[in-house]
């Protein structure tokens, strides 16, 4: 997304009254939503101004994106995007928020209204010239902040809005060589905390594995591709069955050659967490399964491309029961994510 960095070019009629609402939105949250909403109820147009470092937790882009699909049919919500160059955190509210103002009047059309639910909102409104009108400063309407939501989403999970929840699911990868029981720990504990799950889509697309470079593309595309889907609407986690390096490896292995796509698809997903598999568990033919004459080989393969990249991850090892009771433990103390 690029970011417009020119001067808004808004109504500038006597009869306009215009708010302004201003913050980080990191991240967007219910509290926000309700503040912007209560402002826009009260004038006929509010500016609502994202400010960003490039060093910022969340991207500035993101959140900008959040907040322009939060209220893309509220006509009268106006939110813009600005490099936040102009703050000095070492002043004390009066002088800190005369910095600011210069800001506003140089960035945007008068305002005749600040909304905020902080501190400083006297100071800046004062400096401003305008009528402050303070929203919900203890917290009482939407016990929430943005610090409390980075610090613990899940806790405050009912607070986030579906928009934003995707950038805080976590993600994790079943991962290692054929016959390890990936699709069925994937689905059980999908079910088992309420949330999505991304099969092995290769499985949906082959019924051989006598197949092309194109086919192997469109594998690994398709695997991405359900990611994005799913992650709109998991709760807290998403169970993955494979990754982009499981099919880099079965590229290599049958064909001999692996297309960039492949890699440049790997960049895209970060999981939050590897289960590699071990192979301590009876391998069970099936119509595309063909390597158990090779399982040691390719378990020191997939293993190796994960040491390759130093991509953390547990062993897993033992019958079904014990994997299931290994990965819901760790989900739950390291996460912190329970049923």
């Amino acid at each position: 997304m690029e970011l417009d960095s020119r001067v808004p070019q808004l109504p500038t009629a006597t009869f306009m009254k215009r708010g302004l609402v201003i913050g980080k939105f990191m991240p967007v949250h219910a509290g926000h939503i309700a503040l912007i909403r209560f402002a826009a109820a009260q004038c006929d147009e509010l500016i609502v101004s994202l400010s960003y470092k490039p060093d910022d937790p969340i991207s500035g882009t993101l959140r900008f994106g959040w907040l322009k699909e939060i209220f893309k049919d509220e006509p009268a919500i106006k939110p813009f995007i600005n490099v936040d160059d102009f703050d000095d955190e070492s002043l004390p509210w009066p002088e800190r928020t005369k910095i600011w103002t210069a800001f506003i009047q140089r960035t945007f059309p008068p305002v005749q209204i600040l909304f905020s639910s902080e501190v400083y909102g006297d100071h800046f409104a004062s400096n401003l010239n305008v009528q402050h009108t303070s929203f919900d400063p203890s917290r009482n309407k939407v016990p929430v902040s943005a610090t409390l939501i980075r610090q613990r989403p899940f806790e405050y999970w009912d607070f986030i809005p579906p928009v934003v929840k995707p950038f805080f699911v976590k993600k994790v990868c079943f991962y290692g060589p054929e016959s390890t029981g990936k699709s069925t720990l994937t689905k059980v504990l999908a079910e088992k905390y309420g949330t999505e799950f991304v099969p092995e889509v290769a499985r949906e697309m082959l019924t051989t594995n006598d197949f092309m470079v194109e086919d192997i593309i469109r594998i690994g595309i398709a695997h991405y591709e359900r990611i994005q889907e799913k992650l709109k609407t998991a709760n807290k986690i998403l169970f993955c069955d494979t990754d982009a390096i499981t099919t880099q490896i079965y590229s290599k292995h049958y064909l001999h050659v692996v297309p960039d796509v492949l890699y440049e698809l790997e960049e895209k997903v970060q999981y939050d967490h590897y289960f590699l598999m071990d192979i301590d568990v009876p391998w069970i033919a099936d119509g595309l399964r063909d390597l158990g004459h090779l399982r040691k080989e390719m378990f020191t393969i997939f293993k190796q491309e994960l040491d390759r990249r130093n991509i953390p991850y547990s062993l897993i090892r033992g019958n079904p029961a014990s994997r299931l009771e290994q990965i819901d433990t760790f989900v739950r103390e390291q996460f912190f994510i329970n049923v």
